[in-house]
């Protein structure tokens, strides 16, 4: 049970000093967190969350300062704190863990030689004792054989293992308060899971305080009691997670949630709602509610002055004029988004498709040759208009086959045919015209699209002119404004360089310049994976309008299964290269699962607290590629292996009806009888 206040934000308002002058990014904010409590702060980019944790943390640089109010932590006003008492509290007091890993270790550093500096430095341990007390909490995260991890360098760890070793890092000082910076993002689902399940371990364990901070409604749902949604540095809504996810007050928070994929819906069944507009800057602050400009339910008193909090039910305060009004002001029909029609058209088929990279001998050309086998015998399809997802872990091959798709490699075996032509050992450069233009792809970084030295508009027009559809400067221009138009940006943006766009205004254009050649089938990579969860709503919203108008075929590679729950037709299962499980997205998300579908499920974080979620976590890492399993290729990690011929023989493909297809040792009524893994709290 969480005790008395630990941390209490009174008023406070932190600013920021410039040459152009004073912007403001906590203007008021009032916070209270107790001992042993898990507080979740929500918002979108640029609401002041991170500002807050530098505040917090007594860090702002040279620019920023708390100009007002006064930041308590244990007793200690950290805003007055002396430089010695600021150290003292960094680390025994106050801990982070932060979104990159790489972030906050050194590359050129052991992980042994990192970790025993802590209690060196916070709790005065010799070396012998400083490096015990880090081979325990390496045992607490668990890391197995922590000697062997703590000889390790940084870059010789997966990204959940270096993330373990942060966190690991963060408690070595046995903080009382911990500060987690979106330490999930970016990792696989069920790598998230599992860090997700640590922190709260770890809290049960050492009793620590946390803040978590994140734009995934679903991981603050999972880890968090209280919840604090963030608005351009204000505190707009605030309530016990049940609370505040049941009975949303605020519009801002509704319409947070309803840009939240779910894992019992589909895009036949629901729109995203996602928030018009974007946040102001910090300097183009409106009057009034920050909200205001970006409300269904705005009006002039709103805009009157600062708007007080308001109590909205037991431990539940909204800043809002008109809250007890708001179901009235949530979207109509007209942002209903209808997808497009399946075609008995076939654009992609897979068949037997194979890509292995050969490493060289390992002895000098002594022995034999050692093979990474990316991705083994391929065999799905795709038709007109459909979207064909596919998901998995990292190295599960899912990126191999985007790159063999798209031109970038070619494959080592099988056939991939796009529109009836076989482009399997066709790479880019050896495509036509044609071939190139009916295949465009949207990676996950829309920098890697865009080059920073042209404008906006210039790879659109590239585009464009390569693939013969405008010639003349007036046609490339008319034709790169109807395509910003297509995608819902000013045609004026295509005049300003990428680094003067936001991030889903940069995607925005990536989608445009992989439309510009009219493709018959986009290759879309983790297209928003790394965007705010508006920003990802409206993309994906795009998407679908621009599919609908079109009639293309999208393949759709991501890890996040509840976006593919909802934008999906048919889903491909891959691990270690090989095709697990495929059919329709209903099929997938509904008993019989094969087991990693199941384990993969089970790993998403339900932005619902009142749903029962099975609890299945996989153990170990994946096999290696270059030593591929005799047998099942999930056998090692299976946890509904049945014996020894899931290690010895390849498992047969089960045919589960409707076009649903198993590869597994385990009986399809056997996998038919399993429990859901979404069901209601009992």
């Amino acid at each position: 049970m969480a005790g008395d206040a630990l941390l209490t934000l009174d008023r406070v308002r932190v600013d920021y000093h410039s040459a152009l002058g004073v912007v403001t990014a906590l203007p008021d904010l009032s916070l209270t967190i107790r001992r042993g409590e898990s507080y979740g702060i929500v918002g979108e980019s640029g609401c002041g969350k991170s500002t807050l944790l530098m505040a917090i943390l007594g860090y702002l640089g040279a620019t920023g300062r708390v100009s007002r109010g006064r930041i308590d932590f244990d007793g200690i006003d950290v805003g007055t704190a002396s430089r010695e008492a600021l150290a003292r509290i960094r680390g025994r007091g106050i801990s982070i863990v932060y979104q990159d890993p790489n972030a906050a270790l050194n590359p050129t550093l052991t992980i042994g030689r990192q970790l025993v500096e802590v209690p060196m430095l916070h709790e005065g341990l010799d070396e012998a004792a400083a490096r015990q007390k880090a081979r325990r909490i390496l045992s607490d995260v668990h890391l197995p054989d922590p000697d062997a991890v703590m000889a390790r360098y940084p870059h010789q760890l997966s990204g959940g293992q270096k993330q373990r070793v942060v966190i690991a890092m963060a408690l070595l000082a046995n903080p009382k308060l911990l500060l987690l910076d979106e330490p999930t993002t970016g990792l696989d689902v069920t790598v998230e899971a599992a860090v997700l399940d640590l922190v709260n371990e770890l809290r049960e364990k050492y009793g620590t305080t946390l803040l978590y901070i994140s734009h995934n409604l679903g991981v603050i749902a999972k880890v968090c009691d209280r919840v604090g949604v963030m608005y351009l540095g204000e505190l707009v809504e605030e309530a016990p997670v049940r609370e505040l996810f049941a009975h949303p007050r605020h519009p801002y928070t509704r319409r947070l949630l309803a840009c939240v994929p779910r894992l019992d819906t589909d895009k036949h069944e629901t729109s995203f709602l996602p928030i018009p507009g974007q946040p102001p800057a910090l300097a183009a602050r409106p009057p009034g509610c920050p909200f205001g400009p970006r409300c269904a339910g705005f009006e002039e008193r709103c805009a009157a002055g600062p708007v007080p909090a308001e109590a909205a039910g037991d431990g539940h305060a909204v800043r809002c004029l008109r809250w007890r009004e708001v179901d009235g002001f949530d979207a109509g029909a007209n942002e209903a988004v209808r997808p497009a029609p399946v075609q008995p058209e076939t654009v992609l088929e897979a068949r037997d498709l194979s890509k292995v990279y050969a490493l060289g001998n390992a002895f000098f050309g002594m022995g034999a040759t050692r093979q990474l086998v990316a991705n083994e015998d391929l065999t799905f399809d795709a038709s007109k208009g459909e979207i064909l997802a596919i998901v998995g872990e990292s190295g599960s091959g899912k990126s191999t086959f985007a790159r063999v798709l798209a031109g970038l490699q070619d494959a080592s075996g099988g056939k991939l045919m796009v529109l009836g032509q076989d482009l399997s050992r066709l790479p880019a450069q050896r495509r036509t015209l044609e071939q190139l233009a009916a295949v465009q792809m949207v990676f996950q970084n829309p920098d890697a699209t865009l080059n920073p030295s042209h404008t906006a508009g210039f790879s659109i027009g590239r585009a464009l002119r390569k693939f013969g559809i405008a010639k003349s400067s007036r046609d490339v221009e008319t034709q790169v404004h109807e395509l910003f138009d297509m995608v819902r940006l000013s045609p004026e943006l295509a005049h300003q360089k990428p680094g003067r766009l936001s991030g889903g205004q940069k995607q925005r254009v990536a989608i445009a310049r992989a439309f510009a050649g009219d493709p018959a089938l986009l290759v879309a990579d983790e297209p928003v994976s790394a965007l705010d969860v508006s920003v990802q709503a409206a993309i994906v919203n795009l998407l679908l309008q621009i599919q609908a108008r079109k009639a293309s075929t999208i393949v759709f590679i991501s890890h996040d299964l509840a976006l593919v729950r909802h934008l999906a037709d048919r889903v491909v299962v891959m691990y270690l290269g090989r095709v697990m499980e495929m059919g329709p997205v209903k099929s997938i998300f509904a008993p019989p699962y094969h087991p990693y579908t199941e384990a993969l499920l089970a790993a998403v974080p339900v932005p619902d607290p009142s749903v029962r979620q099975k609890h299945l976590r996989l153990q170990g890492e994946p096999p290696s590629p270059i030593d591929v399993p005799k047998g099942c290729r999930f056998a090692g990690r299976c946890p509904r292996r049945i014996g020894p011929e899931c290690d010895a023989t390849p498992p047969p493909l089960r045919d589960a009806g409707g076009g649903h297809f198993i590869e597994c040792h385990i009986p399809i009524e056997d996998l038919r009888n399993a429990a859901p893994v979404l069901g209601p709290e009992g």
